[in-house]
């Protein structure tokens, strides 16, 4: 009997959304009999804890990933680099040494003129 009760639930997947311009973050998981119920326990057990604007719950076997083996498609099919922001980490030290450089030529200037 306890089989088959077990078989008439679902593990449904949490998420909560903190605030209009945050995307939903997993919380946890947990054991209901169907979406609505699964909706009221989330709220019972999240809404103790933080605040949130929203909650969805997902049934798992809804949920739906790559294989392990499937990952390696993600990886970039192309060699655009230059797309990349790399190298501008420097930008403000480079800039503070030229400003340093024009600011003493400029004082150099005021002294003889």
């Amino acid at each position: 009997m306890s089989s088959e009760r077990e078989e008439q639930f679902a593990i449904y997947e949490v998420f909560s959304q903190k605030s209009p311009s945050a995307g939903f973050a997993h919380q946890f998981s947990l054991l209901a009999p169907n979406p609505e119920a699964a909706l009221m326990m989330a709220r019972e057990n999240f809404m103790r804890r933080e605040p949130c604007i929203n909650i969805w719950v997902v049934n798992r076997d809804d949920i739906h990933g790559l294989s392990p083996e499937e990952r390696a498609s993600l990886e970039r099919l192309d060699n655009k680099s230059y797309r990349e922001t790399k190298g501008y980490g420097d930008v403000q030290s480079r800039w503070r040494i030229h400003k340093e450089a024009y600011e003493s030529k400029a004082d150099i200037v005021r002294k003889e003129g």
